[in-house]
């Protein structure tokens, strides 16, 4: 079951982010540097009386602006409401109901979502401000008092969102069925490959309108198994999209992202890899999800022998960390190697939750280490005494070392590539994880 979201929205300068970075418990930067990825974080995971949930924070609301960056706050806002289990209406008590307040207020009880009033910055013990009564006008119930400078009054209103978010029996029942997310920039063909898959050797296929959330999920079975396909077709093309626009429409993906088993980043034929295609990706990567990249239009392009190993090399060079990805080069149009995805998809699946002994683990390091000594610093040798799998999605292994400085990123790589050559892994990401360990203590 994927986690409950949890969206926080208002008008500029209420507190919002200062609550954000409160309730997930760390000041999260505007910009992180990822492999591949440079994006705004705009949503954390976080719990409370062990529920998990996704927590949204969005840029304020202006109902009535031209002004660009505000529009593009708005958007932002409005995607959040609309893949939101539940809503924090976050409002600034020493401003009094403003006028944007309420067309805000009006705005969210459209969404038929269940909607939290927050007056933020009552910022005194004790009793609460008389002012907060004026809250009351907006039609949305109680008011709730806190302070996010402070921290008072935030336990209080957690209990009520954790009162509000769906139960843990919905969205049961799907463990036995690969969630695939189609996921890519506007026009690569995601409703295109949707309808054709749809279309042909469908035994049983219902549409279930997202659990509250913006894309529509659809289950499907055929002679290969059963799959539930997460379509992100709604994400809009803007004419020129600057990169805070992008940011802002890529929310859907991303939360497609987080739900899904296996990715099927759609690329365009015609136009090859662009930066948007692979800063999606970079976020399949590092979110460890099965990756497969469909190169989408092929019966367009114009092709002799080399064509497709050239096309290969050129995608693999543009995204260097995910060369484990396979590539399939399909027509959504004419059905070109549709079919040949679901048994792609199962071994993509298969490879991500792989389980490997202990045993076999270890010999796998003990044969790298025989043809690659570990490197030596100072006259100190890394010394690898054991490895075990920690866990799958992605597959997870725990390194055990005399000294974690002395294993460097490429002997990182090095014994990642013997897995991979020994194991398979094709498809997904595979983490280490290192932990020092004297050797007194390994017995």
């Amino acid at each position: 079951m994927s986690k409950p979201i949890v969206a926080i929205v208002g008008k500029p300068n209420v507190g919002k982010s200062r609550f954000f970075n409160y309730v997930i418990g760390q000041r999260i930067s505007i910009v992180e540097d990822t492999p591949g990825v440079t994006r705004d974080r705009v949503y954390a995971d976080t719990s409370w009386r062990d529920r998990e949930f996704t927590l949204i924070d969005t840029g304020g609301i202006e109902p009535e602006t031209n002004d660009i960056i505000l529009s593009q706050m708005r958007e932002q806002a409005n995607i959040a409401i609309s893949v939101a289990d539940v809503i924090l209406f976050m409002t600034n008590i020493k401003e009094g109901v403003t006028a944007a307040d309420s067309e805000i207020a009006v705005m969210l009880k459209k969404s038929k979502k269940p909607i939290i009033l927050v007056c933020n910055k009552v910022d005194t013990f004790g009793e609460v401000p008389s002012e907060i009564y004026e809250f009351y006008n907006l039609g949305l119930g109680e008011p709730n008092a806190i302070s996010a400078a402070n921290a008072m009054g935030i336990g209080d209103l957690l209990d009520k969102i954790y009162d509000l978010l769906p139960t843990k029996t919905e969205g049961e029942g799907d463990d036995n069925k690969i969630k695939v997310a189609l996921i890519g920039k506007p026009n690569v063909g995601k409703s295109s490959l949707l309808n054709k898959v749809l279309g042909e050797d469908r035994s049983i296929v219902s549409d279930i309108a997202g659990t509250t959330r913006d894309a529509i999920d659809t289950e499907f079975e055929n002679e290969f198994g059963k799959y539930t396909f997460i379509d992100t077709a709604g994400v809009r093309k803007k004419s020129k999209v600057n990169e805070a626009i992008e940011r802002f429409s890529v929310m859907r993906t991303l939360l497609a992202i987080e739900r899904a088993d296996v990715c099927l980043v759609l690329i365009d034929a015609l136009e090859g890899v662009t930066d948007q295609d692979a800063k999606i990706l970079g976020e399949a990567h590092e979110a460890g999800k099965g990756i497969i990249i469909v190169v989408n239009k092929w019966d367009m392009v114009e092709k002799d022998n080399y064509t497709m190993q050239e096309y290969k090399k050129d995608i693999y060079n543009k995204i260097s960390y995910a060369t484990y990805a396979p590539i399939m080069f399909i027509s959504a149009k004419t059905g070109q190697r549709v079919n040949k995805i679901f048994e792609q998809v199962n071994e993509v699946y298969k490879q991500n939750t792989m389980r490997v002994s202990t045993s076999v683990i270890n010999e796998v390091i003990n044969e790298a280490i025989a043809v690659v000594q570990p490197p030596t610093d100072k006259g100190r040798r890394l010394k690898i005494l054991y490895g075990t799998q920690a866990s799958t999605q992605p597959p997870t292994f725990v390194i055990f070392v005399n000294d974690k400085e002395l294993f460097h990123f490429s002997y990182q790589r090095y014994l990642i590539n013997c897995f991979r050559n020994n194991f398979g892994l094709e498809g997904t990401p595979v983490r280490l994880i290192v932990r020092e360990k004297s050797d007194k203590e390994q017995y």
